[in-house]
């Protein structure tokens, strides 16, 4: 039976996750900050544009890993 248990609390907070990453997404567009913090690089070129969001990508690492560590505990 507790295979069975550790099974369901898996699926159960990996749709919460599912849920959550696909709520992010839709509204990716409206959080103002993300992606045009300063740090983020951004070449623009006549007819190439390279856009790196190292700030970005740090600072939602940061927070991803503090929740998974608040949740495992």
């Amino acid at each position: 039976m507790g295979e069975f248990h550790q099974l369901g609390r898996f699926l159960i907070i990996a749709g919460l996750l599912i849920v959550v990453v696909g709520a992010v997404i839709m509204l990716w567009d409206k959080i103002p900050f993300l992606g045009k913090l300063p740090g983020d690089i951004i070449i623009k070129r006549k007819n190439f544009t390279f856009y790196f969001p190292i700030v970005t990508s740090i600072l939602l690492s940061i927070i991803i890993s503090l929740i998974l560590y608040l949740l495992k505990k």
